[in-house]
């Protein structure tokens, strides 16, 4: 497979503003084709077949080093929710981060590609009794608990002669989010203990009493898609007014402060992302003004971005299967949808899909991106401008792809889930390999 040069061109300000929230190595290549990582996408498609997801290796990286930078003295952790593979593992443990994991599976998965247990936090609204047993067995740093009937399980599993490192999600009743569904910082969703209602106050003592469980700090998460830095700091604002509270009451005070993640990035061009040296500063600011008024020790900050990281590196990629006109809209059909993409349909996200791997000369039209699926919502794309000659078996690229995507992929009418294929310095390699038939029916033993 042919490779572009590593020393492409600087991009002209059309082409940079049509390509904002594609990869930074993202470039415009002969006969309408496009390079990521230095490697064609249309090559990447006809050698490894779509639907495909491609990520850019050095984004990943790049984005833990532009948060390592802005946060030197912070531990950043990354939201395996977003995005998981071995592969993954590797990248952000070599890049100094932390990991956290929702599951006894990610976690498994996680100690099996050798990250250290030590820097990861286990997270989970209803963590089950595996859950609890596999990450006090293999000795993870941080259990953040969720529920008053959690706090009990755990200091019963911990064994008599250790003591289990454990923070307290709090809702700091602050409304933040892309869409009502992602915003977890109110007191009416299922995450978390209330500040307002006193149950946050009660878990915390009843954990500082539990002989095996060590109380270590404090931990909130207002929401996903979050594009202001206003929320976070009021959110800082909060938990040292209820750190300050807790150390008059019971005279403990805590040293780790976990504000969770949620980071916006933009999915379109126009769209704003979180600035995250913005963020860093007003942050640091707060949380040392109010530490210093309130007479409390400075805590460590802990931030856990997912999205973030990995969602603009990834790109979708797609075969079109069929155009149609109908009601005076037109709808083109590919061959991917909502098992491989269910955000637009459970979140309303819009994408901007691209013609890749030929030149076309047609004005733009109006169209609707649609899955395979049986189903009316399986919409990809709607009413997004594309060539008006768009036709079955051209190439549809989406970017900002790398994040909830595979993670939330599904085996819907069994079409299987696609591969991820790693670019990096005009190399592709397959992380993840493509969901066959076979490996769905393995499953199935009832004959």
């Amino acid at each position: 497979m042919s490779v572009t040069s590593l020393t492409a061109p600087a991009l002209t300000p059309d082409e940079s503003e049509g390509l904002s929230v594609w990869p930074a190595s993202a470039r415009p290549a002969d006969a309408g084709d496009l390079t990521v990582g230095g490697i064609s996408l249309k090559e990447t498609a006809d050698r490894f077949g779509t639907p495909l997801y491609v990520l850019d290796e050095g984004e990943v990286r790049d984005r833990c080093r532009a948060y390592r930078t802005a946060f030197p003295q912070a531990d950043v952790v990354y939201a395996a929710k977003a995005f998981l593979c071995r592969a993954m593992v590797r990248w952000v443990q070599e890049e100094g981060l932390g990991l956290d994991v929702c599951s006894a599976g990610e976690l498994g998965l996680a100690f099996a590609a050798g990250f250290p247990a030590e820097r990861i936090v286990m997270h989970g609204n209803a963590k089950s009794p595996e859950d609890l047993r596999t990450a006090v067995r293999l000795g993870v740093g941080r259990i953040v608990l969720d529920s008053a009937s959690e706090i009990a399980q755990l200091d019963s599993i911990v064994p008599h002669s250790d003591r289990q490192k454990v923070m307290i999600r709090v809702v700091p009743g602050i409304a933040a989010g892309g869409h009502a569904k992602i915003r977890t910082g109110t007191d009416d969703q299922k995450f978390g203990l209330s500040i307002t209602d006193g149950s946050a106050h009660h878990a915390i003592a009843n954990v500082l009493r539990r002989p095996h469980l060590e109380l270590v700090g404090l931990h909130c998460h207002i929401g996903s898609q979050i594009t202001s830095v206003k929320p976070y700091v009021a959110a800082v604002r909060r938990m040292v007014g209820l750190m300050s509270l807790v150390r008059d009451q019971h005279g403990a005070e805590f040293h780790e402060l976990n504000i969770g993640g949620g980071h916006g990035i933009a999915y379109r061009p126009g769209e704003e992302s979180l600035d995250i040296g913005m963020l860093a500063g007003r942050v640091r600011a707060e949380l040392a003004d109010g530490c210093a008024h309130a007479k409390l020790p400075l805590p460590r900050l802990t931030l856990e971005p997912g999205r973030a990281l990995v969602g603009p590196a990834g790109v979708a990629v797609y075969h079109v299967l069929a155009v149609k006109q109908t009601a005076g809209r037109t709808f083109v059909a590919v061959d991917g949808g909502m098992s491989d993409n269910p955000r637009p349909a459970l979140y309303g996200v819009r994408y901007a899909p691209r013609l890749i791997g030929r030149h076309s000369t047609a004005a733009p039209a109006l169209v609707t991106v649609v899955g395979r699926h049986c189903e009316a919502g399986d919409v990809l794309a709607d009413e997004v401008p594309l060539p008006g000659d768009v036709r079955p078996g051209d190439l549809l690229a989406v970017p900002a792809a790398g994040a909830y995507h595979l993670s939330m992929a599904s085996g819907y009418n069994l079409v299987g889930r696609p591969p991820v294929v790693a670019v990096r310095d005009g190399a592709a390699r397959m992380l993840v390999r493509r969901e066959s038939l076979d490996d769905m029916s393995r499953r199935d033993v009832g004959l």
